[in-house]
Order: structure tokens, then C-alpha cells, then sequence
């Protein structure tokens, strides 16, 4: 039996060799980029990466796994020979070819390879081949050789210097046996039990991205993009690129800093962003929602300035961090965080405001690797990433991770010995499903609807609590608080369909000692999105907003006030006050309000959506 067993074992650990053996060999070909990397670095790049090693080798594993549990079983038929070894050479050469091809696009455009590039290879070849031009041939060449050649060696060396052996053990023992090597494969293939499967943040641990690009197993990314279906065609296209342009243009004006409102009476405050989940703005009173359910952020309003008609770009927070943080638009059917090479080219105010001499952080209660939440924050250079993993486990007693209490506390402990001026960002989580709470809630749990009531309750508590505390602390006077949401949501009210526009209603709230007393308690009800946050903010700071190109200044008189959000397969607008919907399946508009617009208004409305729509994922595809 252990015999048997023991095939298992050296052919999953030949492939966390080979790999291993990969990643040595990218660090040599990229040495010349390693000046100011460590070794005890670039070990820890071999330490992360082995986790995302263990998932592609699972991915091997499967085929050889299952024909050597038949011969196993089943000793009269025999699959367990060369058919495992032709099966291994041949994704051993595979390996070793996709390899050498990463190195040279690595050299040239700073990426990995992608299903982008295979596409390009197979769909362009004699473009492909043109910027192959400048390649070292040779230098591939041995590459494949030499890995090929070392794989075939330690495959043989390891795996087959010995027939596998086909004990006579009972059906009885042997098949619980097969059924758990599988289920830990599976295992191994998925990342492991937590709630994220694997994905790219599991393995990003620097900000030097080098060392993330070299923890990335090559052939697992490759695999990932191919089996997400990486398609650089755009569906959305309507309109010629010129007409596209011309709306674009009205939508986003270029503007002089002498129209922005100046609310600010620091010159360089430091900015605190709250980002509230799933903070509908359906349980704002101030915006319409019911009253009751959030008094403390009411309380808050009377200190700020409120933006009534703001909406979120998407549907999820991994589409609202970045429409937030990078002033992105949410890609509909795609989402750009979870794609490395393309969300490292985005702007970001995180890296905005460190370019601008402000120490930036970015805290979370639960997994930053969830949505690949953290490669996006490493990549835009955060000084200072605290989430779950930081925590102690007495802390992390909800679903998610920490409950809102605990975050706002680590938040305010750190800001207290941060030195100014500062850019900080805190995302909550306790406002999500299954909506728990660290005591009963204001509204019991007796429905959804109420749960989501008490955890929307909740989390004004602790916001207003935090601000409190930060209110007995020096830095408070120099600070701009930004609270925004990442997403509305169904509840409480749970009649908006995705398409609604209601549905992405959202507040938008700017306090604090830098707030000029005048625009205290005031509201401003210029239409906007979260995308607009960034060019607000550095109009404000009067810094370059030019990279946030789907950005408008909503502080500046010559904007035009409209909003675009989208969800997996549809997308909608609003302008002055009037809003359509379209579905782009069945080439129809699907929602409108109010009923009574007109059908010269609807077009209009149309064209600048699918101009949005169009261009938004295009350049998802350029980037």
C-alpha cells in the first residue's frame, strides 16, 4: 500500500521541484533588475510562490492521478505506464516553452505571459514574430532545451526509476484511499479551505513587483486566463471612434482650476477614506432612505458636506475599490482587479498621494487576497497593508474576519503615530452577508431586512465612534474625511432589481477640521459616481488629475453632472435627473426614469452610455 501511495507523492513533488527549478531560472534571467533586492527577499518569493506551485501541480496531477487509480483498482488494465510518462514529457516541454516565451515578454512589456499574448501569437503571427525580432533567439532556445532536458532527468529520477507499484491490497482499502488522494488535489488545485480560492493575491507579498511577478506560477496564470475566457474582443461596440470621442468629451470637459470650489482650509490636509460596505443609500435619511436606521451617520451630515445624487460604478466592492481608488468604471461582464498585468497600469490615488509626499495605508478586518484585493494594493505602492492576517485570532470572530469595531480601533491606534500629512483608507465589511453582529442589533434579526438594518446601524456606530476619537487627537484639525460606499445594495427595501438605478444610489460625505466651517451641514446635488472622487480630491490639493481619464471634479462649475454604472451584462446613465437602462443582449432599453422622458431624451441618454460602455472596456482590453 505505501508503495502505491508513494506514486502519488513523488509525482505531485517533481512538479513543485520543476517549478521551483523555473523560478530560479526567471531570477537569473532577470538579475539585472534585482540591485535593490535582498536574498532573503527573493526567498520568500520562492516561499509564496510554492503555494500557488502546489495548485498548477494539482492541476497536473489530475489526468496521471486518475489513470493510475484505475490500474490500482482495476490491475487488469494497465494505464499506468507510458502513458504517464509520454503525458509527462510532453507538458514538461509545454512548461518549458511557455517559460522561455514568459522571459521575453516579461523583458518587453513588464508582464507575464497571458492569454493576450497567445492570442496576439496565433491570430498575428507575422506581428508576433516582429517583436520577437529583438528577442535572443539562442538564449530561448537553451532555455527550452535545459529545462526540458532537467525535467525529463528529475522526472525519471523521481517518478519512474521504478515501475509503480500495483499492491494486492482489498477494493476496500484502496478506494477510500483514491477517493481522499483526489480530494487533496482538489484541494491543492483550489489554494486550500479558506473562503478565497487560489488567485494571485495569495502569492503577492512586496512592493517590489519583481518579486510578486516571480511567486506568480507561470503556467497557473496562463491557465487562469484561458479558462476565465480572456477575450480582447469588445461586445460593446457601436459607434465609430470618432463619435465616441465627441461624447466623451462633452461627458468629461477639460476644465480650469479656477472654476473648483475651494471647501479646504488646509493646503495639504491629510485624507482619511472610509469606504462603507454595501452602504446603500436607502438607509441614509438624508438621502431619502428610511429614517432611523443610520442616526449616527446623520449626525455626521450636520458636520459635512453631503453629495446627494452620487452612485456607485458597480455592483460588488471589487469594482467599487477601483472606480473609488483608480476612478475606473466597472467593466460589466469583467473586473479588472483580479487581472494583474492590467491593474497594475491604472492610476490610483494611493499612489497618487505617495508621489505627493503622504505616507498612504490601507486597512481591512477581513482577507485583502479575496478578489485580489491585495496585489492591487501592493501594486500601488501602499506603505502600510493591515488586514486579517495581522490580526490576533481573538479578534477575527466574524464570518469575514473582524468586525468594524475592531478595524476603526487598529485604524485610529495607527493614524495616532502616523506621521502627517497622511492618505488612509479603511474599508469595512461587518454590512455583508450573513450580516452578524458582536451583539444584538438595533432592529433584532428576525428578517434579512432587519439584519441588514442593524449591520447598517452598526457600522454608522462605529464610523461615528471612530471620529469621535479621532476628534481628541492633534491631526484631526489638518484632516478631510471622505466616507463613500462601495455598492448599494437590495435591502433594505429589497425591490430593486440590478438594472434599477436606485440600486446603485450611494452617499458621498466630506467632514473634518480641514472642512472650511462654511459648507458645514450643506448639500450639493450635482449628479456623480465614485469614479469622480479622484479628480474632486486632487482638484482640491490642486495636483494632476490628467491619468483619471473617466473622472470628473464635482467642485468644479464647468462639469457636467451625470453618472455611468454598469452590472455583469447591462449598463445604464443618469443626467439631469432622468436615467435609462439597457440591456445590450436584447438591444433594449430595459429601465427608465421617470416613465414620462422622451424618446429624443432616451436616445441621447443611449448614445452616451454605449459611448461609455464602449470605450470604459476598451481600454479594460488595451491596458
Amino acid at each position: 500500500m505505501l508503495k502505491s501511495l508513494s506514486f502519488f507523492i513523488r509525482y505531485f513533488l517533481f512538479w513543485i521541484a520543476f517549478f521551483l527549478v523555473n523560478r530560479m531560472v526567471f531570477f537569473g534571467w532577470n538579475i539585472e533588475r534585482l540591485d535593490d533586492v535582498s536574498n532573503d527577499e527573493i526567498f520568500l518569493s520562492f516561499l509564496y510562490g510554492m503555494h500557488m506551485d502546489a495548485s498548477m501541480a494539482g492541476y497536473l496531477s489530475v489526468i496521471p492521478f486518475i489513470l493510475f487509480i484505475i490500474s490500482w483498482l482495476i490491475p487488469k488494465i494497465p494505464l499506468q505506464g507510458k502513458i504517464i510518462l509520454n503525458y509527462t514529457f510532453v507538458f514538461t516541454f509545454l512548461t518549458a516553452v511557455i517559460t522561455a516565451v514568459d522571459f521575453n515578454i516579461y523583458t518587453e512589456w513588464g508582464t507575464k505571459i497571458n492569454a493576450r499574448a497567445v492570442d496576439f501569437l496565433f491570430e498575428s503571427p507575422s506581428e508576433a514574430m516582429a517583436s520577437a525580432a529583438s528577442s535572443p533567439l539562442f538564449s530561448s532556445l537553451f532555455i527550452v532545451f535545459a529545462l526540458s532536458m532537467f525535467g525529463f532527468y528529475l522526472s525519471n529520477k523521481i517518478i519512474f526509476k521504478q515501475d509503480p507499484d500495483l499492491d494486492k491490497s482489498y477494493f476496500l482499502v484502496k478506494f477510500p484511499m483514491a477517493l481522499l488522494i483526489l480530494g487533496l488535489t482538489f484541494l491543492a488545485i483550489r489554494g486550500g479551505w479558506g473562503i478565497a480560492p487560489m488567485n494571485p493575491s495569495k502569492v503577492y507579498f512586496s512592493e517590489k513587483p519583481i518579486l510578486n511577478h516571480a511567486a506568480i506560477n507561470t503556467d497557473w496564470l496562463l491557465l487562469s486566463n484561458y479558462l476565465k475566457k480572456a477575450d480582447k474582443k469588445n461586445p460593446y461596440q457601436y459607434l465609430d471612434k470618432t463619435q465616441q470621442d465627441a461624447i466623451l468629451k462633452e461627458l468629461y470637459p477639460e476644465t480650469d482650476t479656477t472654476n473648483t470650489i475651494k471647501i479646504l482650509n488646509v493646503k495639504k490636509p491629510n485624507i482619511v477614506l472610509i469606504i462603507l460596505e454595501s452602504f446603500t443609500a436607502d438607509v441614509v435619511h438624508e438621502l431619502g432612505g428610511e429614517q432611523g436606521i443610520t442616526p449616527a451617520f446623520s449626525t455626521l451630515t450636520k458636520e459635512g458636506l453631503l453629495f446627494s445624487h452620487i452612485y456607485s460604478s458597480g455592483d460588488r466592492t471589487d469594482k467599487g475599490l477601483i472606480a473609488i481608488l483608480s476612478g475606473f468604471p466597472s467593466q460589466a461582464i469583467r473586473s479588472i482587479i483580479k487581472e494583474n498585468d492590467k491593474q497594475e497600469k491604472l492610476p490610483s490615488l494611493i499612489k497618487s498621494f505617495g508621489q505627493a509626499g503622504y505616507k498612504t495605508s490601507f486597512f481591512y478586518g477581513g482577507d485583502t487576497e479575496f478578489s485580489n484585493f491585495k496585489s492591487y494594493l501592493i501594486s500601488s505602492q501602499v506603505h502600510k497593508l493591515e488586514d486579517a492576517s495581522d490580526y490576533n485570532s481573538e479578534d477575527l470572530t466574524s464570518k469575514w474576519g473582524a468586525y468594524d469595531e475592531v478595524t476603526f480601533k487598529k485604524q485610529v491606534q495607527f493614524l495616532n503615530h502616523e506621521s502627517e500629512p497622511f492618505f488612509s483608507t479603511l474599508l469595512t465589511l461587518s454590512n455583508h452577508e450573513p450580516f452578524e453582529l458582536p451583539r444584538e442589533g438595533a432592529f433584532g434579526k428576525q428578517t434579512i431586512e432587519d439584519k441588514f438594518r442593524s449591520t447598517s446601524h452598526y457600522t454608522a456606530e462605529c464610523l461615528l465612534n471612530f471620529v469621535e476619537e479621532a476628534k481628541k487627537e492633534a491631526w484631526y484639525a489638518n484632516t478631510l474625511f471622505v466616507v463613500v460606499a462601495d455598492h448599494g445594495h437590495r435591502l433594505p427595501k429589497n425591490i430593486y432589481e440590478s438594472f434599477m438605478t436606485e440600486r446603485y444610489h450611494i452617499p458621498l460625505l466630506v467632514f473634518g477640521g480641514a472642512l472650511k466651517a462654511p459648507y458645514k451641514g450643506k448639500v450639493v446635488d450635482k449628479i456623480g459616481n465614485q469614479t469622480d472622487i479622484a479628480a474632486t480630491l486632487l482638484g482640491q490639493l490642486s495636483l494632476q488629475a490628467q491619468a483619471y481619464k473617466y473622472s470628473n471634479n464635482l467642485l468644479n462649475t464647468a462639469t457636467k453632472g451625470f453618472s455611468f454604472y454598469n452590472w455583469d451584462n447591462g449598463f445604464g446613465i443618469v443626467e439631469d435627473k432622468q436615467a435609462i437602462s439597457y440591456d445590450p443582449i436584447s438591444q433594449t432599453i430595459i429601465y427608465q426614469k421617470p416613465k414620462t422622458t422622451s424618446p429624443e431624451k432616451q436616445e441621447a441618454l443611449l448614445l452616451k452610455a454605449k459611448a461609455m460602455m464602449q470605450s470604459v472596456y476598451q481600454d479594460y482590453l488595451d491596458y
